[in-house]
């Protein structure tokens, strides 16, 4: 039963951004207010990994969503040449903004 619950929780979670156009230039817009494109790119590495690299390491995954959400919205560590260092929190307490954020990076 509780695998059950776990699969239909995954899907709940799929289904959550199915159909969900992303706002691209929204996305942006919070990327910049929030400076993450200050170590990471769309199509290239820097110190963090390039977005289109994060979509693919996700795609088909069923966390990937709430992954990426707590990832851009709980304080945690990331590890830069070596050194773990604080990863900072994206700018918004707006769930849609935040959805719009991880769907279109997803969508990469």
């Amino acid at each position: 039963m509780r695998k059950l619950v776990i699969a239909l929780g995954s899907v709940i979670a799929l289904t959550s951004t199915a159909g969900f156009a992303a706002d691209e230039d929204a996305a942006m817009g919070l990327l910049r207010k929030s400076k993450c494109l200050n170590c990471h790119a769309v199509e290239s590495k820097k110190d963090g990994p390039a977005y289109r690299e994060v979509a693919t390491k996700y795609r088909g995954k069923a966390e990937a969503e709430d992954k990426l959400v707590k990832h851009i919205t709980v304080p945690n560590k990331v590890k830069i040449d070596g050194r773990e260092e604080p990863h900072q929190m994206v700018k918004s307490k707006d769930p849609e903004e935040i959805r719009n954020l991880v769907s279109w990076i997803l969508s990469l």
